[in-house]
């Protein structure tokens, strides 16, 4: 029953919806009623939910992934209570009208109805268009000679479907650049290090957004230890007349090719790489860092907590707790060290479990208790993480 309610939402969660409506509730004092419409944020996707409880009404914005589990909430599938919260659905989208009725016994029903006029297909088509062109920063449909080149779209423009979850990173990670821009002045020139940037789909994406898109100055450099693969790029870059993006072989930790860096992009510098990556970054004081973590192998071989001993045991877990708490340690070291920090899921878990991203800020003063909690909480787990022992033992960077 809850799953065939759920395949019916998740079928219709896109671009073609117009409104759902969830109704007849069985506690009108807890919430009486749902709206959910798409709407475009920021160029994504995003649904709001308007809920209304007694005389109050609540909008929330959450994703597709978001929205799927508050509707497990709604109608408690996957709870042990045979309750239903609601009973009735209502899901209009350009081209259907669909009903669902669950019964108190739990039987649902599906009724739906095509909308037939020709007036609102066509508007429904316009529509539609032009919500996916807003969709995505690189615009499927418009030709990106270095996707094209790196096998993500076709030289029509059309993306490659096995490359379609490459295409979404891409984007997704654009958008995190576009967020930061506020921190950058155009009149001056950008200097922006990708340290092991392999294939360069960023590095690229990221040249071609800030500098043939948005109009900004930038020098840009790509940094990796595949010869092959920095020859590549760096006959691509002279193909398209990059003028300011090169691309060098060399190691994140002994890298000494630049003075000064604005921003810093790492993606999947795997294991203490990244560490090496951001103390990089602090030591230049980066106005940007944007770090997305892999294989965190240190601290998953260093931990000794025999107060988790038992959960420890479970190899899973002590895996996935060690790289969240490599990531978490990471992140307050930076608040440390003067950089607002945030942790991002970066593309949907069902895409990549390399999913979290660092995203710092500089500002001007750390956070003075910081030193001590993170010390305390490496104590506790008996861990002591490469970051940590790079910004202690360089007198030049004081943690506050």
């Amino acid at each position: 029953m809850g799953q065939e309610i759920l395949n019916v939402l998740e079928e219709n969660l896109n671009l073609d919806l117009m409104e759902i409506i969830i109704s007849n509730s069985s506690n009108k004092d807890k919430m009486s009623k749902i709206k959910i419409r798409p709407i475009m944020l920021k160029n994504r996707l995003v649904f709001q939910i308007e809920s209304f409880v007694g005389k109050q009404v609540f909008h929330n914005n959450v994703n597709k992934e978001e929205l799927i589990s508050k509707c497990k909430e709604w109608f408690s599938i996957g709870s042990n209570e045979d309750k239903i919260i609601f009973r009735q659905i209502q899901i209009q989208t350009h081209t259907e009208m669909i009903h669902i009725l669950i019964s108190k016994k739990g039987k649902v029903t599906v009724r739906s109805k095509k909308i037939q006029s020709k007036e609102e297909k066509g508007n429904f088509v316009e529509t539609l268009a032009h919500n996916r062109k807003k969709a995505y920063i690189l615009e499927e449909g418009r030709k990106v000679p270095f996707l094209v080149d790196l096998g993500v779209m076709t030289p029509e423009g059309q993306i490659i479907r096995s490359k379609y979850d490459k295409y979404r990173q891409i984007n997704r990670f654009l958008e995190y650049v576009e967020d930061i821009l506020p921190n950058f002045n155009p009149a001056k020139e950008i200097t922006i290090i990708d340290f092991g940037c392999g294939k360069s789909y960023l590095t690229f994406a990221i040249y071609y957004y800030l500098r043939e898109l948005k109009g900004y100055n930038i020098q840009m450099i790509g940094l990796d230890l595949k010869e092959e693969v920095i020859k590549k790029c760096n006959d691509l870059s002279k193909r398209y007349g990059y003028e300011k993006l090169r691309f060098l072989y060399g190691d994140i930790a002994s890298f000494e090719g630049a003075d000064s860096v604005d921003m810093v992009v790492t993606l999947h510098a795997c294991d203490t790489a990244t560490d090496h990556a951001l103390y990089k970054a602090i030591k230049w004081g980066a106005k940007v860092i944007l770090s997305v973590p892999c294989c965190q192998h240190e601290l998953n071989h260093q931990m000794n907590c025999k107060q988790l001993d038992h959960i420890l045991d479970y190899g899973l877990i002590k895996e996935r707790t060690a790289a969240l708490l490599t990531d978490a340690l990471r992140g307050n070291l930076l608040e440390a060290v003067g950089y607002k920090t945030q942790i991002l899921e970066f593309i949907d878990m069902e895409h990549t479990p390399k999913n979290i991203l660092i995203r710092a800020v500089k500002n001007s003063q750390g956070v003075n208790h910081l030193e001590a909690q993170v010390k305390e909480t490496m104590k506790f787990f008996g861990v002591n993480p490469t970051l940590y022992q790079l910004l202690k033992e360089d007198m030049e960077v004081k943690l506050c």
